[in-house]
Parts: structure tokens; C-alpha cells; sequence
């Protein structure tokens, strides 16, 4: 079962600009950076936490590390934006994955890989969800 809005990723040209923008607009301080060798990004995670209750959503900034990369090329296509929705889930994220390709959508990764702060991924084919790439994260257990 999807129990959150995870984040939000945003692609863009210059990491550190667009986390000030964030941080001086916005007001976010809580910011996590990591780089993804295997997604080909280096990545902020501005988290929010809205209902003081522990539960948190985050912006996700993507910079693209590599030229080869998807996110440098839907940059290059699209230019800076919103380029996915993630929902989060408290079970196991193939399950889930698994539930939804048999509702006939497309997942794109055979196997969940390795997302930010430890967390397990997978995709939907943006083709199969109105035009929206859609992340599924299952959070790092601690």
C-alpha cells in the first residue's frame, strides 16, 4: 500500500543555486546531498515536515553528473522542472511494484536499486501513468 507523497524531483542545471533558492524562498534548512553514481546525479533533499509528527515529504534537486545520464537528457529536452512524483510505501517496494505492473503498467527496473538516504526504487513508465514518471521508494530500515 502507497502510504505517502515521498518527494517531488526537480531537475536542474546548477545544484547549489537552486538549493539557495529553496532555502532563501522557502525557509527549507534541512537539507541532505549525496551523489548517485548509478542514476548519474548529485541530489539535495530539502525535507519537510508539515504536521510535526514525524512524517516528512521532501523536494528532491537533481543535477545530472553525466552527460549520459536520463536526467541530463530529459534536461536537455525539457529544461529545468518537475521531472517525477514518488510515493512512498511501508512495505517492501517489489511488492508493490509488482501489484501495479499486474494492473498492466510498465515498471522499468527488473529489481529495486538503490535510491537517496539508502532508500529502495523503482519507476513506472511515464507513458503509463498520464505522462507522469512515477518513483516508488520504500524507505532504508534503521
Amino acid at each position: 500500500m502507497l502510504t505517502r507523497i515521498d518527494h517531488i524531483g526537480i531537475a536542474c542545471h546548477d545544484l547549489e543555486a537552486t538549493v539557495e533558492f529553496y532555502r532563501k524562498t522557502y525557509g527549507f534548512t534541512d537539507v541532505h546531498f549525496e551523489v548517485n553514481e548509478e542514476q548519474g546525479v548529485r541530489e539535495a533533499m530539502l525535507k519537510i515536515n508539515a504536521t510535526g509528527d514525524g512524517a516528512a515529504s521532501f523536494i528532491q534537486l537533481i543535477q545530472p553528473i553525466r552527460e549520459d545520464s536520463t536526467v541530463a537528457k530529459w534536461l536537455a529536452k525539457n529544461g529545468e522542472g518537475v521531472h517525477h512524483i514518488a510515493f512512498g510505501t511501508d512495505g517492501d517496494v517489489q511488492d508493490e511494484a509488482d501489484g501495479i505492473a499486474g494492473k498492466g503498467v510498465r515498471v522499468l527496473y527488473d529489481s529495486p536499486r538503490r535510491g537517496s538516504m539508502g532508500s529502495r526504487i523503482t519507476f513506472l513508465h511515464p507513458k503509463d501513468c498520464h505522462g507522469v514518471l512515477t518513483e516508488l521508494v520504500q524507505k532504508a530500515t534503521t
